[in-house]
């Protein structure tokens, strides 16, 4: 073979060479998959405590780690406000178990399992429906302040995949947030786990809490100490008008929504209005201090004395259960704390 023939072989194996590694490289192409870890979400599963009712979930608003850090963010982030100068973190104060004494707002605590919102239910529907009207209607957000933030922008656009930011996107990842902040370990929780036991005046307030007799249980049952209904309780012979204002019934006068008992030691005022400082007035108001007037609830049974007429002792050893209620662990929960700080 000559040296002509050698060099044209070599040439032409070159070439066949050539676009077997084009084609193999184009195949390749095609089954490479470029992951931008910078946008990867990772899911969040709450477990749902210990004889607590299934928790109600968005299928729309899936929750994320990502999700719940931006909800926290945006909780304590003065930005939610038209005016940048409250947040929600101002008249819901950990310490406080997520309310504050000057507002007596009710308290945030386990409402992922709540359908009626506010003193009056002004809102009724899920947590992303109370987390809108609050950016909506109770700050009157300026959305703009939000989609003018790189940070935000940044962090809606991998949470949500939005470029632009709405009042939907606020109120999804605030009740992401919400939905996480959950109380279940009171010395309540651990004596149902047996885990703790309570004293002898503990175990007979919690006899009476749960009897006829104390009658308190009606509106403040199940593990979450509140019905999330509405009751007429008696403040009043002439009450507020109440949820009457929100549906325009003349029955509703007078009637608030059933607050939870959860860490009640430490949610003072009391009332709708309040009226109470202390845990020993509210009992007192129970026991003998009820008013009579045309629309109070008809679970109001001992109306007719005044209350349900408790003994000093009995008094004692309702307080004494009730504080049983108190989780110290959600007043400190690193994970609730201001993420600022």
């Amino acid at each position: 073979m000559g040296e002509l023939q050698l060099t044209i072989i070599k040439k032409a194996l070159v070439i066949i060479l050539l676009i077997l590694g084009i084609f193999g490289f184009s195949k390749c192409s095609k089954d490479y998959t470029v992951v931008d870890y910078d946008n990867i979400l990772t899911p969040y599963s709450i477990d749902v405590p210990y004889r607590f009712p299934p928790m109600p979930l968005n299928p729309e608003n899936p929750l994320t780690k990502e999700g719940i850090a931006l909800g926290r963010m945006l909780y304590y982030d003065s930005i939610v406000d038209k005016h940048q100068a409250r947040s929600c973190a101002s008249c819901h104060v950990q310490q406080a178990s997520f309310t504050t004494f000057s507002s007596n707002a009710l308290q945030h605590i386990n409402l992922a399992w709540h359908k009626n919102w506010l003193w009056k239910g002004e809102v009724v529907g899920s947590v992303e429906d109370v987390m809108h009207f609050e950016v909506d209607d109770f700050f009157d957000m300026n959305i703009n302040n939000i989609n003018n933030d790189k940070t935000y922008q940044k962090l809606f656009k991998k949470v949500f995949g939005v470029d632009y930011i709405t009042e939907k996107e606020v109120s999804f990842a605030l009740a992401q947030y919400i939905r996480t902040m959950i109380s279940s370990n009171s010395k309540w929780d651990k004596y149902l786990r047996k885990e703790s036991g309570l004293t002898t005046s503990e175990l007979n307030g919690m006899a009476l809490f749960f009897s006829e007799k104390g009658d308190c249980f009606h509106c403040h049952g199940t593990q979450l100490f509140t019905d999330n209904l509405f009751h007429n309780t008696g403040l009043d012979a002439d009450p507020d008008n109440g949820r009457m204002d929100i549906t325009g019934n003349p029955i509703d006068k007078g009637a608030f929504k059933t607050p939870t008992l959860r860490n009640i030691e430490y949610t003072a005022p009391y009332m709708h209005d309040g009226r109470f400082t202390t845990l020993e007035e509210v009992v007192d108001f129970y026991s003998e201090g009820l008013e009579n007037n045309p629309t109070i609830d008809p679970l109001m049974k001992q109306i007719h004395q005044g209350g349900v007429r408790l003994k000093p002792q009995e008094k004692a050893d309702l307080i004494a259960f009730l504080k049983t209620l108190s989780d110290t662990d959600y007043l400190n929960n690193p994970a609730f704390s201001n993420p600022f700080k």
